[in-house]
């Protein structure tokens, strides 16, 4: 490395190594920060202000427009705070994944509670029983806890059924699941607030994917309307699973805690239902 930057007459020396580590770690930032609001409804906003922004600026400078050059430049010592809040759902959403990374602490969900919430699941959809199980991982839900009712009860398809059993006091809202104990019920989760949500989906999923859009959670919901069973997590919701393939998703996601299982479990099932779709 050193003999290709001589040739190409950099000089090489500690100043030099220092630029070449700020231009990679820049170059990671933006790579990552590009990379992430393509995925995100946000990058959308972000190019109308850039193209917005440039358009002004071009019309400032060869049409001598030196008041509204003047607002602009105000507002672009501003620019950061104006973005931060525009993109305050998804910066919050990206720094919850973050953190997600480094584990605060231990989850241990040992598979009787995987068992348990996938059997109550399936009983509570053939009966067309609505339900709403969010699963802790290592973001603590203390805040949501402490506003619910307060339980400390073993995880049991029995117990979750009924929780949620129709005009039962506890029915209403979320469940929290932490390690193999369910700590609340009746909890008000943040509905999401995605444009790309469909319009069907009722406010127990919408509930479903905006807790998952703020922390690492994994949400199970049953649909009172069609009893279908969908799971909520990162951001996404995936619908119409199987028991099998709600358990196979649990299991990667709590105790597993393998990602790329995960993808290929989702993408398997995509595949069937648009085979289904077509049949």
């Amino acid at each position: 490395m050193t003999s290709l930057l001589n040739f190409i007459g950099i000089p090489v020396g500690v100043e030099c190594w220092h630029a070449l580590l700020e231009i990679f770690i820049l170059y990671l930032i933006i790579y990552g920060v590009v990379s992430y609001l393509r995925s995100v409804t946000g990058m959308v906003i972000l190019v109308g202000v850039f193209i917005f922004w440039a358009v002004t600026g071009l019309l400032c400078h060869y049409l001598a427009l030196p008041v509204i050059e003047y607002v602009f430049d105000g507002i672009g010592s501003s620019m950061v705070v104006i973005l931060m809040i525009i993109f305050q759902p998804e910066l919050r959403r990206a720094l919850a994944q973050l953190g997600s990374s480094y584990r605060f602490g231990t989850v241990k969900m040992r598979r009787e509670v995987i068992d348990g919430v996938v059997q109550a699941a399936s009983d509570m959809s053939r009966r067309r029983c609505g339900a709403l199980i969010v699963l802790e991982r290592s973001i603590p839900l203390h805040t949501l806890v402490n506003d619910s009712v307060p339980l400390d009860s073993r995880v049991s398809a029995l117990m979750l059924e009924s929780i949620f059993y129709p005009n039962s006091p506890l029915h209403d809202g979320a469940t929290i699941i932490r390690n193999d104990r369910i700590v609340a019920a009746r909890v008000i989760l943040p509905l999401s607030q995605a444009n790309d949500i469909s319009r069907k989906i009722g406010t127990r999923h919408r509930a479903a994917v905006g807790i998952s859009e703020t922390c690492d959670a994994v949400t199970v919901v049953v649909s009172e309307e069609t009893g279908g069973i969908a799971i909520a997590y990162h951001g996404k919701l995936h619908r119409d699973l199987s028991a099998r393939a709600l358990e196979n998703l649990l299991d990667a996601v709590m105790i597993k805690k393998d990602d790329g299982e995960v993808e290929e479990t989702l993408r398997m099932l995509e595949e069937k239902s648009e085979a289904e779709r077509l049949q």
